[in-house]
């Protein structure tokens, strides 16, 4: 009985262990990827830094239809940025990626990582004009 037992439990152990190392894809994975295989060239360049419940800018301006380089600096805590609009988030492992804007409008910029109390202040806005 104790032969089945051990020999049970290093199955579900073995399954568990491989559910987690998979590479499949999530759905925060195909908001990271979702320009993945584009070959777009960058005609413009965006930083978007990061401190401790802020970022550096209120307000972030790109042209309609202008391919352009996002690339995000964190100073001081640990951020990310998330645009689900624009199909965009980007943090310390993932830093810059190339965006075709193809619609006018407001957007909110918002901090991918749960960083602390100031968390739920730390917004700014992607205009696309």
């Amino acid at each position: 009985m104790i032969r089945k037992t051990a020999i049970l439990c290093s199955i579900v152990f073995a399954l568990i262990l491989t559910a987690c190392g998979s590479n499949s894809s999530s759905n925060s994975d195909s908001v990271d990827n979702a320009a993945a295989g584009t070959n777009l060239t960058a005609e413009e360049e965006l930083v978007i830094t990061a401190t401790n419940y802020s970022f550096d800018q209120k307000e972030y301006h790109l042209k309609k239809g202008v391919p352009v380089k996002i690339t995000f600096k964190n100073e001081s805590g640990n951020h990310g940025i998330l645009v689900p609009e624009m199909k965009l988030r980007l943090d310390a492992k993932d830093s810059s990626r190339v965006i075709l804007p193809e619609e006018a409008g407001t957007f909110e910029v918002t901090c991918a990582i749960m960083c602390g109390s100031g968390h739920s202040e730390m917004s700014a806005k992607i205009i696309v004009e």
